[in-house]
């Protein structure tokens, strides 16, 4: 097997799957769809283009760091009547960071991993207004999807590893394999056209795989490795 790794970090980042109308929601982690998105991209592949081969692509997602919601709205005017438009409301991830994790034909990937280091397009996280920071790609490895999520480095900030524990469970996301005992949801999250005249999507299986665990040894020590039960002591006094 083989697999391309990217790392998904920005400001901002907005992967909305359900959103309609004057509500734009984001969900908690990078969809298919925008992540395919991002890749065609790098490729200079147009909206009208044929994505088939990307489709194709096993997906996964790892949540090293999983950032604050935060909410915006925006106010529009009908500059050709006067007319202000309906208020507009758009929910953000700030400060995420997340890996994401393709599977599939190694030239394929190869290929996309040298688009990503010089892209035709800019990339960005779902959302025209939230622009990639850093590398992205992590580079093309020779491992199944699992095992890639679960063994790359922890992409998470300084800042935040401090406030965290020193061992870590990482949310792990990923297309269901056929058969598996994971749980799973089903999720309309699969481009078939990206066109604006004529954008689909069709259904995959989601998977939620038991967490990969890291050490952190930027994070605070357990109550127990202190040596003080801070509950007993509080009822003591």
């Amino acid at each position: 097997m083989t697999v391309l790794l990217l790392r998904l970090a920005g400001p901002l980042q907005a992967w909305g799957d359900s959103s309609r109308f004057a509500r734009r929601d984001t969900g908690r982690y990078p969809t298919k769809s925008g992540v395919l998105g991002l890749l065609a991209a790098a490729e200079g592949r147009r909206r009208t283009d044929e994505i088939e081969d990307l489709t194709r692509l096993r997906f996964g997602i790892r949540v090293d760091q999983p950032g604050q919601l935060q909410r915006d709205f925006q106010t529009a005017i009908n500059w050709s009547t006067g007319k202000s438009m309906p208020l507009s409301y758009r929910y953000y991830l700030a400060d995420a960071v997340f890996v994401a994790c393709v599977e599939g034909d190694r030239g394929l990937l190869e290929a996309l991993d040298t688009a990503l280091m010089d892209p035709v397009f800019p990339l960005y996280l779902g959302r025209r207004s939230c622009p990639t920071s850093g590398r992205v790609s992590l580079g093309v490895v020779d491992e199944d999807l699992t095992s890639a999520l679960s063994s790359v480095e922890w992409q998470a900030a300084s800042w935040y590893r401090r406030i965290q524990p020193q061992r870590v469970e990482l949310e792990l996301v990923v297309d269901a394999v056929q058969g598996s005992a994971d749980p799973t949801e089903t999720r309309r999250d699969v481009p078939l056209s990206f066109s604006p005249e004529r954008r689909e999507y069709g259904w995959r299986e989601v998977a939620h795989l038991p967490p990969a665990i890291v050490d952190n040894p930027l994070g605070r020590p357990s109550r127990r490795a202190t040596g003080i039960d801070w509950l007993d002591a509080v009822e003591e006094a």
